[in-house]
Order: C-alpha cells, then sequence, then structure tokens
C-alpha cells in the first residue's frame, strides 16, 4: 500500500512538473528540482522518526519527477531552435539510466545500508544531485527570457485542477487496492472527482491537464492509452515474477535480486538499440510482441524449472521498458506541440505510473495471499491476452508514423 501510495504521488507530481515545464523555464525547474533532491539526502540523514522520513521520502519524490518533462522541454527547444531532428540518442540515455539505476540501485542500496547505515541511502543523493547540477550549469542551454511576469505565471497554475486530479489519483488508488472486497463509493468518488476534473480543465484557459489538446491530438492520446497498458503488463509480471521467486520457487531475496538483474541490463541495451532506431512503429511492435512471447514462455515455468531458462523468459521483458520507452519517447516528442511538450513529457510519466498502479491491484486479486505456479500461470496467462489484443491493436494503428521519423513536428 506505501509501495502505491508512492506511485500515486510521483504520477500527480509528474504531471505537475509537466506543466511547470510549459510555463516555467525549464533549465530552472530541473535544478530547482536537483535542489529538492539534495534537500531530502539531508533530510533522511538527519530523519529523527519515521514521520520525518516519511517527509524526505516524498521531498524526493517530489524532485525526482521535475528532471524528466524538464530535460524533454529542453530537448524539443533546443532541437526546434538548430532545426534539428528529434535526438534520440540523447533521450535513450534518459531511459538508459532509469534501466541502469533500477539494475544497480538495490545492489547498491543493500551495499550502502550494510555499511554505512540505512540513512545513507538518502545521503548518497546529495553528491548526485550537486554533480548533476554542475552538469546542467555547464552543458544546457540558458533558458529564454520569460515572456510574462512571474506573477501572472503563478496566478496561471490551476490549483483547483490540482486538488482534483490529486483527489481522483487517491479515490481510484483506494479502489484498485481493495478488488477481492470492492469499495465501492470510492469507485463513486472517483467518476465524480473526474467529471469536476474534466469540466474544471475544460472552462480554464490554462488547465493543470489540458483535456482539449489531448481530445484534439489522437495519436497524443493514443500513445499515452498504449503506454498505460504495457507498462500494466510489464510491471505486473515484474512484480509478480519477483514475488513468485521467493514464495513460489523459493528463491532466497538476494537470489531474486541477482534474476532481475538480466532483465534491466536487456532494457538498457535495448534502450539504446531503439534510439539508433530512424523509426518508431517498428520498435514498438517488436516491443510488444516480445513481452508476447514473454508471457507464451513464463506458462511453461514452474518452481522445478531450470534457473536458466527462468531467467532467459524473465530477460523478454526487458526489450519492453527499453525499447518501447525510447520509441514512446520520440512518439510523444513528435506528436506534441513544441509548446506543451514538457506537459506531455508529465504525462507519459503519468500513464506510466497509472500502469503500475493497476499491475499492483491485478496481482493482488489473482495472487491472493501467496504466489503459487498456479496464480504466477494465472498473471501470464491475462496479461499475455492483453499483449495479444494490444499488439493487434497496434499494427492497425495507422497514427503511428511508418518508416523513418525525422524532423516532423505537430502543428502549432
Amino acid at each position: 500500500m506505501a509501495h502505491c501510495r508512492a506511485l500515486s504521488g510521483k504520477r500527480r507530481r509528474a504531471a505537475d512538473y509537466g506543466a511547470s515545464g510549459r510555463r516555467v523555464r525549464p533549465r530552472r525547474v530541473y535544478l530547482i528540482s536537483l535542489l529538492l533532491v539534495a534537500l531530502a539526502g539531508v533530510l533522511g540523514q538527519l530523519a529523527p522518526t519515521l514521520s520525518s522520513l516519511v517527509v524526505a521520502r516524498v521531498v524526493l519524490g517530489i524532485g525526482t519527477s521535475g528532471a524528466y518533462p524538464s530535460a524533454m522541454r529542453i530537448f524539443r527547444t533546443q532541437a526546434d531552435r538548430l532545426g534539428c531532428e528529434p535526438p534520440r540518442v540523447a533521450m535513450s540515455f534518459l531511459s538508459l539510466a532509469a534501466q541502469s539505476t533500477s539494475a544497480v540501485g538495490p545492489l547498491l542500496g543493500g551495499v550502502l545500508t550494510e555499511v554505512f547505515g540505512w540513512q545513507s541511502i538518502f545521503t548518497v543523493n546529495i553528491p548526485l544531485a550537486i554533480v548533476a547540477a554542475v552538469l546542467v550549469l555547464f552543458w544546457t542551454p540558458k533558458d529564454p527570457p520569460r515572456s510574462a511576469p512571474f506573477a501572472d505565471l503563478i496566478r496561471e497554475i490551476d490549483l483547483i485542477g490540482m486538488v482534483l486530479f490529486s483527489a481522483l489519483l487517491f479515490s481510484l488508488m483506494i479502489f484498485l487496492m481493495n478488488l477481492t472486497h470492492p469499495i465501492w463509493w470510492a469507485l463513486l468518488a472517483a467518476a465524480v472527482l473526474g467529471a469536476m476534473f474534466v469540466a474544471q480543465a475544460v472552462r480554464r484557459e490554462q488547465p493543470f491537464i489540458d483535456i482539449r489538446m489531448l481530445v484534439r491530438n489522437g495519436p497524443l492520446a493514443i500513445t499515452y492509452l498504449r503506454t498505460s497498458l504495457l507498462m500494466m503488463i510489464v510491471y505486473c509480471i515484474i512484480y509478480g515474477f519477483a514475488q513468485w521467486l521467493e514464495s513460489g520457487a523459493g528463491f532466497t531475496s538476494s537470489q531474486a535480486g541477482l534474476m532481475m538483474i538480466p532483465v534491466s541490463v536487456v532494457a538498457a541495451v535495448s534502450s539504446v538499440a531503439g534510439a539508433r532506431s530512424k523509426g518508431i512503429r517498428a520498435p514498438i511492435i517488436v516491443s510488444i510482441a516480445s513481452a508476447l512471447i514473454g508471457c507464451i514462455c513464463l506458462l511453461g515455468i514452474d518452481g522445478e524449472t531450470s534457473v536458466w531458462i527462468i531467467a532467459a523468459a524473465a530477460m523478454l521483458f526487458g526489450l519492453p521498458q527499453g525499447m518501447f520507452s525510447t520509441a514512446t519517447q520520440a512518439a510523444v516528442y513528435i506528436q506534441a506541440p513544441a509548446e506543451d511538450i514538457g506537459a506531455a513529457a508529465g504525462l507519459q510519466r503519468t500513464a506510466q505510473y497509472i500502469g503500475a498502479i493497476a499491475a499492483t491491484s491485478i496481482l493482488g486479486f489473482l495472487y491472493g495471499q501467496h504466489a503459487t505456479d498456479d496464480g504466477f500461470h494465472s498473471v501470464a496467462t491475462v496479461m499475455g491476452l492483453l499483449s495479444a489484443v494490444l499488439l493487434f491493436g497496434t499494427i492497425l494503428d495507422r497514427t503511428l508514423p511508418r518508416g523513418r521519423v525525422g524532423a516532423e513536428r505537430q502543428p502549432q
């Protein structure tokens, strides 16, 4: 439950920062985000109670949520200024960084905790944030002059929309986390809050999330939907796989962690490979097909299967994490208007977090109290069927550009 609260908060903050990147200068937002990361390191080191530790984690989440949409806005502004094609290689390093940290992070966290104590997992963010800030200051272009007074920008922020969106996510999370015993009032509240949020977004000239833009921009909306569905499939398998390794296959927690490293390695390598591809459609289709094949392979695995076969089957889910993410970044880049690229990137991350929340809910429903072979096969079956539907829909999707993608831009 705590994990889902963190994801819920992060997906709201991703959208927050996307909107900020659109109205405020992205380089400054990036630097402020790094400052918050460093502050979280200090708070975590000094935290005397659990409550203060939670505060430090929240500050860390706010800071880390700002980097991606701000970076995408910087990429887009610079590429438009120079008349360049989408910086696929540069964007791939965003995915590579995420996949690398997911592979190394648990191991590094364990070493730091063992040698220096649990506070060190917060403290390590201080030098990392400082180094990143120095790189941003020296290597990224300065923000253009602000076109409106800062007070006007503050007044443009849709605070009511933010509150409604947060309440909507929280209500939906309550319902999804109790699928075995549905809390229907939470679903009803989510529906009412969703209607209020849409009405607020349509009414405002500068909404928190531009619903009108999503309605007008069908290709971008389909990209978000595809992202949520595939990430739900991937996270359902990855989270469920880790649980099954311990409960169903009898691996220790450290052994289960080692089994997940090859998945992250494949994700990292495929993100770079996807960046070298000049197309978008083919990497996305290959990634979804890989998830489908992976689900089929998992149906033949049980607690007695060789560890090498288990690892090989799991590695098939690295492509949807790496190659798909890179291709989706490029899709958002060319489908979103230049002035909305920060908000669009934030919504892309929000779509990923929604998929992760849905995955944890489905796992709780299919697994019950323990992850068994039968439960794991049920997860693989359901996710395999969803993968097949998603693959078929993507093949028929005419909004995805075919062939080489150049420097096309959505109409402004």
